[in-house]
């Protein structure tokens, strides 16, 4: 079959083994590494990535020994015990046709208990504990047990291994001056520095066999200061390759760097540069990785001569066919992740089971009990009686009132199902909440979202009738047995005198309906929308910032002229002058995503935008904005004043319908106002699907 993607479905001949294409599901830990079930639930989420096509995959970080777990417990390959719970996962990939790589990270100081060991012993900002400095003998001993780590994950049954070198860990750790300050034969000048990882890469490779697998994931770029030049970069990889490696894989920005590499604001394919430095230099592939979420960037990376293979990760959280759709010729079926991190990433750091925004069924293909899907044993709380699937209720008519997230979630799921759905949307256009949201600069891949969503409505023939607001007797006429409700939220309105003076606005009006806005702004509310709108006011395009500009305000150097690859930031001077109010105390932004969150705060902060907490609202007039901060009055003289606190629901519906005997469910929006929460708006319409 033709497929329009040439260079990503051209096989990758490793010698002793060849990948069916180009496509590296890259490391990802979810938290199924550590349930207790023989990894059973790890088992069923590989093989349905397997099942879609993907040419390699790399499980998430399982450390070679206890001190190198990233938290206490942590997933660990040492004995044969564990050899056994991982052949569950190889043999379910490789019944599906799929190959499969075990990661060996070592976290080193990034560890998350008391035991953690480093060169040095220099506290990590994002770890509460101080690591004890390695011993020779200690640094002796984990370059066996990563060997033994590889031995023990070919009698699993993996295909091979991916060394972990990147991203700040252990192995990084002793190649960065940052981090590595021993003065004897491993540390001190570069040779000492890179000795750890090449005795690594020998020794994975003379117990692992020749017809073995090695990824080595060599740090590309830190993004610290103190990190390592282009040249010891180049000079490793050269060296990394004599030592035995398969492929190299791209490692770019430590955890600690003060630069977002894998967000929404990051341009697609924003670090494909960086590979393509060494392209030429070594004879085994090169692997390109970060913010590739769409086969149209991966190919123009393969195309272009970037890289020989494109890693991707969290686009096979948000859709596991994500290979076979584009090899079919259904690009536009893929479910593009939005790299919003707020299921995945955030999750991980707050000790949850990974999933997806997008995708709420990610990480759950193992999870079916009686019918209903449950997570570490508990069962999911109910949207309301779910819509029954049996064979008797396939007939159901169902009424969608709502084109957000969540109503198009249950919308294209029902009718999947096999239901007759109409979806009911007051407006011209599909999207609710998210036809804002994709107008923020840097959550541009919003419009991937509701492109499939529409994609969906078109595929599983949901009846759509947009510009039609509808009302209970308009849904009992028209017969329909259930209906549900997905109205969304209103903005509320704060009780502040002036709150209707001329020059207050909503968020709405600025977002959505395009109203002008002054060079002077106060903004009453610090939430997410809050952190949108000066986001939005504070740019100077509205979308698709180039790369060199991302570049610029993060102070990477393209040039590579400073260690770790960074330089001084160089912003674009803002349009104008914003104040970001908080009613509350403590940091402002403090609910915005772990992961996320202190990039939001950097980018306003870097625009010189005033964030400010403990305000309380005075009154609004001619002069401005009259505010008390922290017990001192002042006055923010201001064109306009922007609303953004909170929403309310808009339930109206619900209680008619309830009243007149039909099957109501609520979800979204409608059922809780919240901080505008689409991950749980779209899993809660994905759940309507669940049977009773």
């Amino acid at each position: 079959m033709h497929t329009p993607y040439p260079q990503l479905f051209t096989p990758l001949d490793l010698g002793f083994t060849t990948l069916p294409n180009r496509v590296l599901m890259g490391s990802m830990h979810t938290g199924l590494e550590e349930k207790k079930d023989n990894l059973q639930a790890l088992a069923a989420y590989f093989a349905a990535r397997a099942r879609g096509g993907v040419g390699l995959m790399v499980t998430g970080g399982i450390a070679p020994n206890r001190q190198g777990w990233l938290a206490s417990f942590g997933a660990k390959m040492t004995s044969r015990g564990e050899v056994a719970k991982h052949r569950n996962v190889t043999q379910a990939v490789h019944a599906e046709g799929g190959k499969i790589c075990m990661q060996i990270l070592h976290a080193g100081r990034y560890g998350m208990h008391p035991f953690l060991v480093a060169p040095s012993a220099l506290k990590a900002p994002i770890s509460p504990f101080r690591p004890w400095e390695m011993s020779r003998r200690l640094i002796r001993a984990t370059i066996e047990d990563f060997a033994n780590a590889a031995a023990l994950s070919r009698e699993a049954g993996y295909d091979g291994v991916e060394i972990m070198g990147s991203e700040g860990y252990l192995i990084n750790q002793f190649i960065a001056p940052r981090t590595n300050h021993r003065r004897d034969e491993w540390g001190g000048d570069w040779q000492g520095r890179m000795r750890f990882p090449l005795e690594i890469m020998r020794k994975v490779r003379e117990k692992a066999g020749k017809d073995f697998i090695v990824i080595f994931r060599v740090s590309m770029l830190d993004l610290v200061e103190e990190g390592s030049t282009w040249e010891e970069v180049e000079e490793l990889a050269l060296a990394i390759e004599a030592a035995g490696a398969t492929m190299i894989n791209t490692g770019i920005g430590w955890h600690e760097a003060r630069v977002p590499t894998i967000a929404t604001l990051v341009p697609r394919g924003a670090y494909a540069w960086v590979t393509k430095r060494l392209m030429g230099k070594l004879q085994i592939p090169l692997i390109a990785t970060n913010r590739i979420n769409t086969p149209e960037k991966a190919e123009e990376i393969l195309r272009e001569g970037y890289a020989n293979m494109v890693s991707m990760a969290r686009p096979f959280l948000a859709d596991p066919d994500f290979v076979r759709k584009a090899q079919t010729a259904r690009a536009d079926e893929i479910n593009t992740c939005i790299a919003c991190n707020q299921a995945c990433l955030d999750h991980i750091f707050k000790g949850k089971t990974a999933s997806c925004l997008v995708n709420p069924r990610a990480c759950k293909e193992s999870t079916v009990d009686g019918g209903r899907f449950t997570v570490d044993g508990s069962r999911w709380t109910d949207t309301g009686s779910p819509i029954t699937n049996n064979q008797s209720t396939n007939n159901t008519k169902v009424a969608v009132v709502g084109a957000g997230p969540a109503g198009l979630s249950a919308a294209t799921e029902l009718a999947a199902m096999g239901r007759e759905v109409h979806l009911f949307e007051a407006s011209g256009e599909i999207g609710g909440q998210f036809n804002m949201a994709k107008r923020i600069p840097g959550k541009e891949e919003f419009h991937e979202t509701l492109r499939y969503f529409g994609k969906m409505i078109e595929k599983n023939g949901v009846v759509l009738h947009l510009n039609t607001r509808v009302d209970a007797n308009f849904l009992i006429q028209n017969n329909f047995t259930e209906v549900v409700v997905a109205t969304g939220v209103l903005p509320r309105n704060p009780k502040i005198e002036g709150i209707d003076h001329p020059k207050v606005l909503s968020y709405i009006d600025v977002l959505l309906h395009k109203k002008p806005v002054g060079k002077t702004v106060a903004i009453i509310g610090a939430g997410g929308i809050g952190f949108d709108v000066a986001v939005f006011l504070t740019n100077h395009q509205s979308t698709n910032q180039p790369i060199t500009t991302y570049q610029h305000e993060w102070g990477i150097d393209e040039n590579y002229k400073n260690r770790g690859g960074i330089t001084k930031s160089q912003p674009e001077h803002p349009p104008r002058q914003v104040w970001l109010l908080q009613r509350s105390k403590g940091k402002v932004g403090e609910r915005l995503g772990k992961t996320t969150g202190w990039a939001h705060r950097l980018t306003l902060k870097s625009r010189h935008v005033q964030m400010w907490n403990e305000v309380e609202y005075q009154k609004i007039d001619d002069a401005g904005l009259h505010i008390t901060v922290k017990g001192k009055s002042q006055l923010l003289e201001v064109e306009n004043v922007i609303v953004c606190a909170g929403q309310e629901s808009m339930r109206d519906l619900y209680a008619p319908l309830l009243a007149a005997g039909l099957h109501v469910h609520l979800i979204g929006g409608a059922k809780a106002a919240g901080e505008l929460d689409a991950k749980r708006a779209i899993e809660e319409g994905w759940k309507l699907t669940f049977s009773a």
